[in-house]
C-alpha cells in the first residue's frame, strides 16, 4: 500500500522549508512553481522530510534501498474545484514527415485554438508538443484536465515513465536512450507548475474537440514552408 504524502520539503524555492499542504497560499506549490531548478519532495512523515532537507535535497542511501527515489517529487495531488478542459492532438504525415500539433482550450467562449507544424517530425513529438504548447498558454499555475488520444503521452506521465527516464539521465535502460527527451523534460517542468490530469480519449470516435484538433493538425501538416523541428532533425538518435 502506498503511503500518502503529507509533508513537502522545499530545499530550493522561494521560501525553503517543510509544508503540510501542496496547494493554497500557504502550500509548497507557490514556493516552487516557476522557480528555476526548484528542488522539493513529498513524504509521508515529517522526519523523512527533515532528513531530506538536512541532506540538501538528497534522499539518504538507506531510504533509497527501501525503494524511494532520490529525485524531486512532482506535484502529487489534484486541486479541488473546477479544472480548465483542454484537448490536444498531434501527428506527422508518413511518420516521420511533415507534422502538426493543435490544442483547443475551453477557457473562453468561443474556446481558444492554437496550432503549429514542422517540416519533418514524428507523431509522438507532435502529441507531446501539443500538450506543452497548451500548458504554456496558462501564465499562472492552473488546474487542467488535458484530453488526448495518445497513449504514449498519457502513460508517459501517469505511469511515471518520463520521470524514470529523467532520473536515469534520459535512458530507457542501460543501453537505450529515451526518445524525445527534450520534449519530455519540458512537459515535466510544466507539470510542476500546473496541476495537470491527463485523460485518454479514443481518436476518431466523434469527440467534438478531439475531432477539431485532428482537423487543425491535418491543416498544419499540409502547409508549405514549415519550420524545422530542431529537436528531431539535430538529434542523432530518433
Amino acid at each position: 500500500m502506498t503511503r500518502s504524502k503529507k509533508f513537502y520539503a522545499v530545499v530550493r524555492g522561494r521560501r525553503p522549508g517543510i509544508y503540510t499542504q501542496w496547494f493554497g497560499p500557504d502550500g509548497a506549490q507557490v514556493q516552487v512553481a516557476g522557480f528555476p531548478n526548484a528542488r522539493y519532495k513529498g513524504f509521508p512523515s515529517r522526519c523523512e522530510a527533515e532528513a531530506f532537507m538536512k541532506n540538501g535535497g538528497v534522499v539518504p542511501a538507506s531510504a533509497q534501498r527501501k525503494g524511494k527515489t532520490a529525485a524531486p517529487q512532482d506535484p502529487p495531488a489534484p486541486a479541488n474545484g473546477p479544472r480548465v478542459e483542454v484537448y490536444t492532438d498531434g501527428g506527422a504525415l508518413g511518420n516521420p514527415g511533415p507534422g502538426g500539433w493543435a490544442a483547443v482550450i475551453l477557457d473562453a467562449d468561443p474556446p481558444t485554438e492554437i496550432s503549429g507544424g514542422f517540416r519533418l517530425t514524428t507523431n509522438n513529438r507532435m502529441e507531446l508538443t501539443a500538450a506543452i504548447m497548451a500548458l504554456r498558454h496558462f501564465k499562472t499555475p492552473t488546474a487542467v484536465r488535458l484530453h488526448t488520444d495518445s497513449r504514449y503521452l498519457v502513460d508517459g506521465i501517469s505511469k511515471g515513465w518520463a520521470r524514470r527516464w529523467r532520473d536515469r539521465g534520459w535512458m530507457r535502460n542501460s543501453r537505450e536512450p529515451a526518445l524525445n527527451a527534450d520534449l519530455w523534460a519540458a512537459l515535466l517542468d510544466l507539470c510542476r507548475v500546473h496541476d495537470v490530469h491527463f485523460v485518454w480519449v479514443p481518436g476518431h470516435a466523434g469527440v467534438a474537440y478531439n475531432e477539431r484538433c485532428d482537423q487543425l493538425v491535418r491543416e498544419m501538416s499540409a502547409r508549405a514552408e514549415l519550420p524545422p523541428d530542431k529537436g528531431y532533425e539535430e538529434t542523432p538518435a530518433k
